[in-house]
């Protein structure tokens, strides 16, 4: 009988096959044969590495090698910072391991203030809410900011979080082309004047390496009465005087009304923000499903974020030891011939431009093999038809390591053909 006790039950021990059309998987089956023939050609999976050991911010063992880490985006090397593994532990043994709850509950703890408020202090600004990760709180931000009838102007190159916070909302969607001030003005130009607009911009872009030009493109967004978000993820630590960002550096710090970073970058941890002087910017967290709707950061995570910000705050050797660093490599690289993502090392990440994926897997292996970790990156996180190994360079490097790395490069490079 069945549980209905109506009628007998039979049940079906080889059932059919999903026909094609209703498995919703089999829209995957392109890339899962592309992943195979990559496979089969005998070389690592580069998107499957696994961390064995980690032994500092730049050294870890991956299948037993020990390997100079160049692609971590560990910028300021604030992951073994005594004081900032010292209160994590504070945090975990006072609070335990998790919140079990949202912000706007039971997951708000003395934690999350203190980074809430050494945020304030590392921006001074007024406002700072802390996400759960930095594509939350782009997510969140861009969705709450810009509602219908009301438009979000976006760089096409923009970082998948900005792209999903502009489709959770219901705002109209406009793109301009890639660092084009120009192209800006046009389509800003194009819209109704009394309409809500947000122009959406990032200091430095994380695949190429390059910096927008954002004293121009807030000058013009400011014309067209729209208001400014800027993504410093990539920045946040070792552009400007104090470590804000490229909007900092380009004295933009009265003229951009939000800005958005993670703590996974030079902060050293996990967890995304925005900060803001504008007065009702509280108001977010009343609004903003993104922040209502998930579990809050444990303690310790918060706690480790608000001691490596304040230590960014005075972490001017540091900053300057970056810099020299991505002079270094930027500047060997370029001389041996290499294609790379800009002319000069304008930020942190140093991108080496390849003809193709089978020579950019190939040339990835064997710096692998020569004890040097890169990220590959190919479409659709690199512009169409883009493949390269992305550096992303510490403050902790040092030159020594920076002239094995350039050694590495060298000979996988000759060994690829990618130079002579």
């Amino acid at each position: 009988m069945t549980e209905t006790g109506l009628q007998s039950e039979t049940l079906d021990l080889d059932p059919a096959p999903v026909a094609p059309e209703r498995d919703l998987m089999s829209k995957f089956d392109s890339l899962i044969a592309e992943r195979k023939a990559l496979i089969d050609t005998g070389v690592t999976d580069p998107f499957a590495i696994v961390m064995e050991q980690v032994k500092s911010p730049t050294e870890a063992v991956i299948a037993g090698r020990d390997t100079i880490l160049l692609g971590t985006y560990n910028y300021m090397g604030m992951t073994f910072d005594p004081d900032v593994i010292a209160a994590g532990h504070a945090a975990l043994d006072r609070f335990g391991s998790g919140t079990n709850g949202s912000r706007m509950l039971n997951g708000t703890f003395r934690d999350h203030m203190e980074a809430e408020q050494a945020l304030r202090d590392f921006y001074g600004t007024s406002g700072a809410i802390v996400f759960s990760t930095g594509y939350m709180a782009n997510l969140g931000m861009i969705s709450t900011l810009v509602g219908k009838g009301e438009y979000v102007i976006l760089d096409a190159d923009s970082h998948a979080s900005i792209y999903d916070g502009c489709k959770q909302g219901n705002a109209e969607i406009v793109r301009f082309r890639h660092n084009s001030v120009e192209d800006l003005d046009k389509r800003l130009g194009r819209l109704p004047k009394e309409a809500g607009k947000l122009v959406v911009l990032e200091g430095v872009y994380s695949m190429l390496g390059d910096v927008a030009p954002l004293r121009e493109m807030v000058a013009v967004a400011k014309k067209h009465d729209a208001m400014v978000l800027s993504d410093e993820a990539h920045s946040m630590g070792f552009y400007g005087p104090n470590g804000r960002g490229v909007y900092e550096d380009q004295g933009l710090e009265a003229d951009v009304d939000f800005v958005v970073g993670t703590f996974s970058k030079s902060v050293g941890t996990v967890g995304g923000f925005c900060v803001s002087n504008h007065p009702k910017f509280e108001a977010i967290r009343l609004a903003c499903r993104a922040y209502i709707f998930t579990a809050s950061l444990p303690p310790s995570v918060v706690a480790t974020a608000a001691a490596s910000i304040r230590k960014l705050m005075t972490a001017h050797d540091k900053r300057a030891q970056l810099w020299a660093n991505a002079r270094q490599l930027h500047g060997g690289l370029k001389a041996m011939g290499f294609r790379l993502g800009t002319e000069a090392p304008d930020s942190a990440i140093v991108a080496v431009i390849l003809d193709d994926q089978e020579q950019a897997v190939t040339m990835w292996q064997a710096l692998l093999h020569g004890g040097v970790y890169v990220n590959m990156a190919r479409p659709p996180a690199t512009p169409a038809g883009t493949f390269l190994l992305r550096c992303s360079l510490c403050a902790e490097h040092s030159a020594a390591q920076l002239d094995a790395v350039l050694a590495a490069f060298r000979a996988a490079g000759q060994a690829v053909g990618a130079i002579g």
